[in-house]
């Protein structure tokens, strides 16, 4: 059983697929999405469709990202969050789900992915060595304390190792030179794919490193060749 850890998507259906088909998941295979499927890309649509086909699979761990969030608050409460979600991104997604003819509206969001992103999305999840969570943790605290800004707004700004002894895997933080940024105790693999960079997939175990660009180029190398000891 390998545990793959996949990057913030944001609406690159095209790179998500070139992927999932570089790294051939198995059955037994646990994959951790670590939110931001949606906004700034050009097909958030099909990355849920994905998502959800890869969760009937009982394959799939999907945390949620700020993304998500601010799409959640847009559709709950539109006059104070609405127009901020689509300057960051959210008019892309509302294109993705555009009927034929009729300008975007958010009401054409299917109830289908508002439950996956509702009530199949988690905040984190952990395994025996590592947690996984979208943007950041507060070192000092268990999972179960952490606030929303610290999992899902902050910054990768040389983490603490947190208190549990785990190994953080995040994104979030897009690495704007599309190369994953390993700390040792902590490893951000946001490597920015809706602009010049990649989509990264990171095998827990092993180290092995897949990436794909929204053209669909692929390439692979090792996590420990990004390693910064802090």
């Amino acid at each position: 059983m390998r545990i793959l850890a996949i990057g913030d998507i944001h609406g690159h259906s095209g790179a998500f697929d070139a992927l999932i088909a570089a790294v051939k998941p198995k059955l037994e295979d646990i994959i951790v999405t670590l939110g931001d499927y949606v906004d700034r890309g050009p097909d958030s649509k099909g990355v849920i469709n994905r998502l959800i086909a890869l969760h009937e699979t009982g394959q799939l761990v999907a945390l949620r990202g700020n993304h998500e969030l601010m799409m959640l608050r847009s559709r709950d409460f539109p006059e104070q969050h609405e127009s901020r979600w689509q300057k960051l991104g959210g008019k892309a997604t509302l294109a993705s789900y555009s009927k034929s003819g009729k300008s975007p509206k958010i009401k054409y969001i299917p109830d289908e992915h508002w439950h996956f992103i509702e009530n199949i999305c988690v905040d984190w999840w952990e395994s025996d060595e590592h947690f996984f969570v979208h943007a950041g943790v507060a070192p000092h605290l268990s999972l179960t304390e952490q606030s929303e800004y610290e999992l899902f707004w902050e910054k990768f700004n040389n983490p603490m190792p947190h208190c549990s002894g785990k190994t953080m895997v995040c994104g979030h933080t897009s690495q704007k030179n599309g190369k994953p940024l390993n700390i040792g105790h902590a490893i951000c693999i946001d490597t920015r794919v809706y602009d010049q960079g990649w989509l990264s997939c990171l095998d827990i175990a092993s180290g092995k490193l897949w990436q794909a660009n929204k053209k669909g180029k692929l390439r692979t190398t090792s996590i420990y060749d990004f390693e910064t000891i802090r």
